[in-house]
C-alpha cells in the first residue's frame, strides 16, 4: 500500500484562509481602534452576513 502519492486539490482550505488573513492584515496593520471597529464594522455590512451570535 503505498501512501506517499501527491493528490491535486481542487480548493485549498488553508491557502485561502492565509490569503485572507494577509489581505486583512496588510489593510489593518496601522489603524486605531476605533478605526478597526469602523472597518469591521463596514466589511460585516457590506457582506450581507449576520455576525455570530446575533
Amino acid at each position: 500500500m503505498e501512501t506517499n502519492k501527491k493528490i491535486e486539490k481542487k480548493f485549498d482550505a488553508v491557502k485561502m484562509m492565509r490569503e485572507i488573513r494577509d489581505k486583512i492584515s496588510s489593510e489593518t496593520q496601522n489603524m486605531s481602534f476605533e478605526e478597526l471597529k469602523a472597518y469591521l464594522k463596514n466589511q460585516i455590512a457590506e457582506s450581507k452576513q449576520k455576525p455570530i451570535g446575533h
